[in-house]
C-alpha cells in the first residue's frame, strides 16, 4: 500500500488491523489458511484440486485506533478505511469501517474478487480526516499491514527476490532471447523482482553453488554481491520512476518492495536528507533531469553497501593471493 508523507500534524500512534474472519464464497476460510503472527492469509489450494472455482474471499476486519490521542487533536470529520491493494494489478479496494460503540474498535468486511488479483495483496487500514480547512487529509495508517497471498497454500508473510535459473537462448522465455549472452537479468514488473541467471552461460550455476576450494567459494560470493548489488541498482530505479505526486504535490510512495528499497537506500543516495525532502528531491531530479546524471554513483554506491560488494571484493582478492602462494611453493 502507498505512504504519502504530509506536512502538517498527523496520528503519533499506529493504527492496528486484525482480520477476524475469511468467508470465500460465503464458506469460512480453514483457521490454517490464517496466521495472526505472520500477518498473512493463503488463498491457495482451496477447494481441492480445482482452486480456480473460489471467486470472491470476504475479509472481516476490527481496526484499533490511538482513541486518546485522536480527541486531543486537531482534526475533525474523522473515518476509518480499510484499504486493499495490488501494485502488480493496479487494483485498489476502500470501505468505510463503522465504529463499534461497545469495544470501541472501528469494524467492517472487505471484499477480494479473485479475478482482479495477480498475487499477493496487501490489507492496511487507513485514518482521515479534516485538518484546517481541508477534508479528507490522511492523519495515520497501518504499519504493518496484512498479506493475501493467491499463490502460497501456507500462510508465510516475507519472501525473497525470486531466482529462476533459465537458457536465455532457447529457453520458455522468448522475451529473454534478446539478452542471451547476459549473465543474469533482473525483473522488476511483479509484486517480487526476479533474477533470472542464463544457464547458457557455461559453468555460471556450478560457480554460484559454491563448489571448490576457498578461492572458487571466494569468487563466487563475489559474483553473487555482483548480482545482488545489481538488483537493488535495477529495483532503486523501478522505484524511483514509480514515485509521484497528488493533487497537493505531496510525494506519493510505490508500495511493497519499491517502498522498502527507497527508504532503505535514500540517507547514501541522498545523505543528509530527510526521508521527505529525500523524496522530493529524488522525484524533482527524476522529472527535471537536472543533477540525475551525477546521482547515478551515488545509487551505485548505496547498492554495493548492500550487496557487501567491497567486503567480498576483499576477500576475493586474500582467497586469490593465498592459493597463488601456494601454487608456487
Amino acid at each position: 500500500m502507498s505512504r504519502t508523507l504530509y506536512p502538517y500534524p498527523v496520528l503519533f500512534g499506529r493504527p492496528e488491523l486484525e482480520i477476524t474472519r475469511v468467508r470465500v464464497d460465503g464458506r469460512q476460510l480453514d483457521f490454517a489458511k490464517i496466521s495472526h503472527s505472520q500477518r498473512s492469509v493463503a488463498l491457495d489450494g482451496i477447494g481441492g484440486t480445482d482452486d480456480e472455482k473460489w471467486q470472491t474471499a470476504t475479509l472481516d476486519v476490527r481496526a484499533t485506533l490511538p482513541e486518546e490521542e485522536i480527541a486531543d487533536g486537531p482534526w475533525s470529520e474523522l473515518h476509518c478505511v480499510a484499504v486493499l491493494e495490488e501494485a502488480a494489478t493496479e487494483t485498489r479496494i476502500v470501505r468505510r469501517l463503522i465504529k463499534d460503540r461497545a469495544s470501541g474498535t472501528w469494524q467492517g468486511s472487505v471484499p477480494l474478487h479473485r479475478s482482479r488479483h495477480r498475487s499477493r495483496a496487501t490489507l492496511g487500514v487507513q485514518v482521515v480526516a479534516a485538518v484546517g480547512d481541508v477534508r479528507g487529509r490522511l492523519i495515520g495508517r497501518s504499519e504493518n499491514d496484512w498479506v493475501l497471498d493467491l499463490q502460497e497454500q501456507l500462510p508465510v508473510r516475507d519472501k525473497e527476490i525470486d531466482i529462476v535459473e533459465v537458457d536465455f537462448r532457447d529457453g520458455p522465455h522468448v522475451w529473454l532471447r534478446p539478452f542471451k549472452d547476459a549473465p543474469w537479468f533482473i525483473e522488476t514488473d511483479g509484486d517480487m523482482p526476479t533474477v533470472y541467471l542464463n544457464q547458457g552461460v557455461d559453468g555460471l550455476g556450478l560457480l554460484l553453488r559454491g563448489n571448490g576450494g576457498p578461492a572458487e567459494k571466494a569468487t563466487a560470493a563475489l559474483v553473487n554481491a555482483q548480482i545482488v548489488s545489481d538488483a537493488w541498482v535495477t529495483m532503486f530505479h523501478a522505484a524511483a520512476g514509480d514515485l509521484e505526486t497528488d493533487e497537493d504535490g505531496n510525494v506519493r510512495v510505490p508500495p511493497g518492495w519499491r517502498e522498502s528499497v527507497l527508504l532503505a537506500m535514500l540517507p547514501d543516495v541522498l545523505p543528509g536528507l530527510s526521508p521527505t525532502d529525500a523524496l522530493h528531491e529524488l522525484l524533482a531530479r527524476r522529472e527535471d533531469g537536472d543533477g540525475w546524471s551525477t546521482l547515478q554513483a551515488r545509487v551505485q554506491y548505496a547498492a554495493s553497501l548492500r550487496a557487501q560488494l567491497p567486503k567480498q571484493l576483499a576477500a576475493t582478492l586474500r582467497a586469490t593471493t593465498l592459493a597463488s602462494e601456494g601454487a608456487t611453493r
